[in-house]
């Protein structure tokens, strides 16, 4: 049911953190997955190079996903390469540890262009090329915060997560005559390099009594993705798949 053996797959943001875990899964699974990165070369590279060791394939590609120009390079490599795009996981994101009062209004704009614009651009390019070879699947990596709101500041980083939800809802409705898929999903709170940087271990370990199943692990976002790249979610779309092991909020 999860075979994606022949699938291409492009994973936005994947040189570390989720988008690492979630392009080894679709790897594990049998698709070639073309690890996306902005900056961090050698941590793509290594990522390829997992996958390669799994008897996986995968290619790096840089490319700044918020920028038109480079996404039009990313999916031209895609289309001379490839011919097709089955899946696309827009991963690529990020957020500043700032309330509204600290927020200026360049913070804003940075954090509204790397997290929505870049799934704007991304999904725009893939479903042209969907649309052609009538069929493919987006998914779109929101959070929990969708859901509630960030407890502590954050707010331009909820508020593209909430607008991840409208968005993938809304082009569910249009990707559906051409058998487009879109979904969500919406991790809670992930074990990540940096969660452990922004908490250090003793306020991880608190966050994790916090969370009925404890802390996620990065293969648990990794396998929603492929569930809903696979059979199984043929017949999902516009839904949000709550990964956060008990943590609802709704």
């Amino acid at each position: 049911m999860n075979d994606l053996t022949g699938k291409i797959a492009l994973v936005t943001g994947s040189s570390r953190g989720l988008g690492r875990g979630i392009a080894l899964e679709l790897a594990a699974a049998g698709a070639e997955v073309i690890v996306n990165y902005r900056s961090g070369k050698k941590e793509a590279e290594n990522v390829v190079r997992e996958i390669t060791e799994r008897n996986g394939k995968g290619v790096p590609f840089a490319a700044d996903v918020s920028d038109a120009k480079d996404v039009e390079k990313l999916f031209s490599f895609i289309r001379e390469k490839y011919g097709r795009l089955d899946i696309l996981v827009n991963n690529a994101g990020t957020t500043k540890a700032q309330d509204i009062f600290e927020t200026t209004e360049e913070d804003w704009d940075f954090i509204i262009r790397t997290n929505l614009k870049s799934l704007f651009l991304c999904t725009k390019k893939a479903m042209e090329m969907m649309r052609d070879q009538k069929g493919g699947r987006i998914i779109n990596i929101s959070s929990m915060v969708a859901h509630r709101g960030a407890l502590f500041g954050h707010c331009h980083y909820a508020a593209t997560k909430g607008g991840i939800l409208s968005f993938t809802r809304t082009i569910a409705r249009t990707g559906a005559p051409y058998n487009i898929t879109c979904n969500a999903i919406a991790p809670g709170i992930v074990e990540t390099e940096l969660l452990f940087q922004t908490h250090g271990a003793d306020g991880v370990a608190a966050l994790a009594k916090t969370v009925p199943l404890g802390l996620g692990k990065v293969r648990d976002v990794g396998l929603a993705a492929v569930y809903l790249s696979g059979e199984g979610g043929s017949y999902i779309t516009g839904a949000c798949l709550d990964v956060n092991g008990g943590m609802n909020f709704h």
